[in-house]
């Protein structure tokens, strides 16, 4: 059993209240699940000519930040570094915040969330489908699905009832995740990890995505006006996307950070669900800088719903800013 399975085992113990079972885990995660019928949310801002909408796929708390980041770190340095920030040292809400970019021309979804099968289950998770809708959008006028990257939370919603989720869309993944996944090996990681979770659900979307799928590699085009920029090590192909539209820019990052004070504060740290550790924080701290240095908004995957912000210097490390909501429509 590796170092990496006894750490998540470790995080994993315990027994809270109302438990939701995080899939790709050792054992069911400590969140508290929300109601299941509380409302789909999204939020809508324009970026140039552009329309951008940022979806809640899933809304849960569990616990963390630590071993999610900062695993090579002992726990009581991340939980003070929380309190330092007014956090709550041991608990914390995950954004899982897929977007769409209308360009005018094409809609463009950057990752498809969990859908029934992926890190957070339903009703926790799998909530894109039924946010479209409340946002007046339908799933067959998806023109593009780029995909960051193959885990589980990413391409879950890939799938729909018996086929694709997003039938008239176009499909992009890159050419090295795609390598990766495709290889039988992946289906050699631990029993209940991420990993094993991720591969053998990529085994089940490959197919139903079918000739749809397009491979492609940084500085390639989504669609006009959206390139994939390399953010590798989180997993070996792993992808942001640069949006530009008439002067203003966005970075749609994808899962360079698990949260937005630890990660940002101390990207050196380690990464729990990061395939290549030191890679993944190299990354980090080039795209934390590009970001501070460019000005450039984000959208993280992973940051507090609605997941925008901007990137700030503090000393030799970096601080998320929210984005105020009066700046969404």
């Amino acid at each position: 059993m590796s170092p990496f399975t006894l750490t998540r085992r470790r995080w994993l113990a315990g027994a809270l209240a109302a438990p939701v079972a995080l899939k790709g885990l050792a054992a069911p995660a400590q969140a508290e699940a929300p109601q299941a019928d509380a409302a789909p949310q999204f939020r809508r801002f324009r970026l140039g000519g552009f329309e951008v909408t940022v979806f809640a796929d899933a809304v849960v708390t569990i616990d963390g930040p630590w071993p999610i980041v900062g695993e090579d770190r002992p726990k009581q340095e991340v939980e003070a570094l929380m309190r330092e920030r007014g956090l709550t040292p041991d608990r914390f809400s995950p954004g899982f915040s897929p977007v769409l970019i209308d360009t005018g021309r094409q809609r463009v979804l950057i990752d498809a969330g969990n859908g029934a099968d992926g890190f957070v289950p339903k009703p926790a998770g799998g909530r894109l489908r039924k946010a479209l809708a409340s946002a007046g959008v339908r799933p067959e006028q998806i023109d593009v699905v780029a995909i960051t990257h193959a885990h589980a939370d990413h391409i879950g919603g890939l799938l729909g009832e018996g086929g694709p989720a997003f039938p008239n869309a176009g499909h992009l993944m890159g050419a090295a995740e795609h390598a990766f996944w495709a290889d039988e090996a992946r289906l050699g990681a631990a029993e209940g990890s991420n990993a094993l979770n991720s591969a053998r659900l990529f085994r089940r979307v490959a197919p139903a995505v079918g000739d749809r799928l397009r491979l492609i590699a940084p500085g390639d085009e989504a669609a006009p006006g959206i390139t994939a920029v390399a953010a590798f090590g989180h997993t070996p192909g792993h992808l942001a996307f640069h949006v530009e539209s008439e002067g203003k820019r966005l970075l749609v990052w994808g899962d360079c950070a698990h949260h937005e004070v630890a990660s940002l504060a101390h990207p050196e740290w380690s990464a729990l669900f990061d395939q290549d550790k030191a890679q993944g924080a190299a990354t980090r701290a080039r795209i934390y800088d590009m970001a501070a240095t460019e000005k450039l908004p984000v959208i993280g995957y992973h940051t507090t719903f609605p997941s925008f912000g901007v990137v700030e210097r503090d000393g030799a490390a970096y601080r998320w800013r929210p984005e105020p909501a009066s700046l969404m429509e």
